[in-house]
């Protein structure tokens, strides 16, 4: 297995592990509006996380066989984005918006994280 293979690995099982805190945060706090708006916006942010590593895995390939290499799939993340926060702005009784665009960012924490945790500990 690839070291990029390795923090793939890594970083879903984060994504994981945070969405059962939130799931498990929305089913048995008080604030589960709190909870709710974290666990679309980290859905949303999983799927982004994991299209751009299945993207970034076609870039690499298309580079080694010295191909014209295809976007990184900006378009199709801000659009999944977008749907996240229409749905919240749609359904605000039970997504709080704030937490919405902070589980967006969940993905974005979880690779600094990883790269600063990894990279520490490599040297």
């Amino acid at each position: 297995m690839s070291d990029y293979q390795r923090i793939v690995n890594r970083q879903r099982k984060w994504m994981f592990f945070l969405l059962a805190i939130f799931v498990l945060g929305a089913g048995f706090t008080p604030q589960a509006r709190i909870f709710l708006g974290l666990l679309l916006g980290s859905v949303a942010s999983f799927y982004n996380l994991w299209l751009l590593q299945r993207k970034v895995d076609a870039f690499a390939e298309s580079v080694e066989k010295t191909q014209s290499g295809a976007g990184l799939g900006t378009l199709s993340r801000i659009a999944a984005a977008a749907l996240t926060v229409i749905i919240a702005l749609r359904f605000d009784d039970y997504f709080d918006m704030v937490f919405v665009i902070i589980g967006l960012m969940t993905s974005y924490l979880v690779m600094m994280i990883d790269f600063f945790v990894f990279h520490s500990r490599d040297k």
